[in-house]
């Protein structure tokens, strides 16, 4: 049985472990998120328009913001996770415990997942207050919110994984994370880019998150909601697969 007394255990630990610190988990990332949206709508509202002026730029930047927050804390929670396990030596703990390599990968996924959708819930409440953005489509945006959480978290779990230290790690989440997650649309309609960068764009896995997160708030889009599934779902499965493989051989974990 996948749901037992191992893997509630352990996502439980995974939920604690953020919890307990959440000024910095949460509290944090949420202030981080609304100085990008008091600086860029005061500079740029003017003088950014999108989607042919069909939607004010401090409304398009929210959702943007939101998806931004939950991605990139979905991802900090596992990869975190793993390192510091690693480094400490407690990782020893959990492997002796009657957990399968499918529950752990559930409970360190589902716990990067809650963190992520609880600061992207708290940057959307926050966001309020400057512009009222209610979900056009609530299933788009909800099934692209938790999509990407779960990417990330996998993908955290694989960094966190292949990393033997912090600063491989800080390297993996500056050079890889931060790029993509900020060169995916956050800020910018990718329409209002040259050819070439609007090609480059459409490489980019992180674009499609967010623009189909986007879709669930307003009904436009840079890109179909259908073709930003398609590719977020590939992507899922392609780690998903990888994640499940690097765990079950044990690699960097058991040797």
């Amino acid at each position: 049985m996948i749901f037992d007394v191992a893997f509630s255990t352990l996502l439980r630990k995974e939920v604690m472990r953020f919890w307990k610190v959440s000024m910095q988990t949460i509290t944090a990332p949420v202030l981080s998120s609304l100085l990008y949206l008091l600086i860029f709508s005061h500079v740029l509202a003017d003088n950014v328009k999108v989607y042919e002026g069909k939607l004010a730029y401090v409304a398009f930047l929210i959702p943007g913001l939101v998806m931004m927050t939950v991605l990139q804390n979905a991802f900090a929670n596992t990869s975190s996770s793993l390192i510091q396990s690693k480094m400490s030596g407690n990782m020893i703990f959990i492997l002796l415990t009657p957990i399968t390599p499918i529950q752990m990968f559930l409970a360190y996924v589902l716990g990067a997942m809650i963190r992520g959708v609880i600061v992207g819930i708290a940057v959307y409440l926050a966001s309020l207050i400057w512009a009222p953005v209610m979900p056009a489509h609530l299933e788009w945006m909800l099934l692209f919110g938790v999509l990407g959480s779960a990417i990330m978290g996998i993908l955290g779990l694989i960094a966190g994984i292949y990393a033997d230290k912090f600063d491989q790690l800080s390297g993996f989440t500056n050079f890889f994370v931060t790029p993509l997650t900020f060169l995916a649309g956050v800020f910018y309609s990718i329409k209002s880019l040259p050819p070439f960068w609007q090609a480059l764009s459409h490489a980019n896995p992180f674009f499609y998150m967010i623009d189909g997160f986007r879709y669930g708030f307003f009904g436009l889009s840079d890109s179909s909601p259908w073709l930003s599934l398609a590719v977020v779902l590939s992507f899922a499965l392609v780690l998903a697969m990888i994640a499940l493989r690097m765990l079950q051989t044990g690699y960097k974990l058991r040797h």
